[in-house]
């Protein structure tokens, strides 16, 4: 299963501050051994609020773009990764090695086909017309 790891935003971070050496190097070392074991897909760390945006939609589809810096730290994240594990369980043992300090990590599984049941089977047939009608328009 593939898992979502949202490291959730701090005051710290928001502010634009990316860490000591020594933090660094720690948050180094965590991520060669996910990369060793086949864990890790994707991670990157991200900006902080002030230099992003947000699309607010409306019920009607009207939008507005809203500026950062955005309130509420603790709702923030400051980076990401993808990991591939059996269980969520598994997810939880590799998160206890993190070198995180002072912080929050949200896990969250990626939605695959078998979370849609019997729909499963109209996702797939639809995601291969729409590959096939794609194929088709670029030749």
């Amino acid at each position: 299963m593939k898992v979502l790891v949202l490291g959730k935003a701090t005051e710290r971070s928001e502010s634009g501050e990316l860490g000591t050496p020594d933090e660094f190097a720690a948050m180094d070392k965590f991520n060669q051994q996910l990369v060793e074991a086949g864990v890790v897909l994707a991670a990157d760390g991200l900006q902080p609020t002030s230099k992003g945006k947000r699309v607010a939609f409306d019920a009607d589809g009207t939008f507005r773009v809203i500026d950062g810096p955005f309130a509420e730290t603790k709702e923030l994240v400051a980076g990401y990764s993808i990991w591939e594990v059996a269980s969520m369980d598994e997810a939880v043992e590799w998160l206890k090695r993190a070198p995180f300090r002072d912080s929050e990590v949200e896990l969250r599984k990626i939605l695959d086909l078998d979370d849609f049941g019997d729909f499963a089977s109209e996702i797939t047939a639809a995601e291969e017309r729409s590959r096939a009608a794609h194929a088709a328009a670029a030749s």
